[in-house]
């Protein structure tokens, strides 16, 4: 386990080197906000998953107008 904390220890002092103090921290966001959406989309129990889309909500006439159309 020591192994793995130097690893991460070091990957961290890089990312404080290249991105600078200010930033780490909207990066770390933005990285958990895509480690969470991520995470929902892989869980087949999620609720997201079991909404309908938009499309699916019409009618078959209006796909078919929408064909038409374009």
């Amino acid at each position: 386990m020591g192994g793995r904390f130097g690893e991460l220890l070091l990957i961290l002092i890089i990312a404080l080197l290249l991105f600078g103090p200010n930033k780490l921290p909207s990066l770390a966001k933005a990285l958990g906000e895509a480690l969470k959406e991520f995470k929902k989309a892989a869980d087949p129990n999620s609720q997201e998953s079991a909404k309908p889309s938009a499309t699916a909500a019409l009618p078959p006439e209006a796909h078919s107008a929408d064909k038409k159309e374009g």
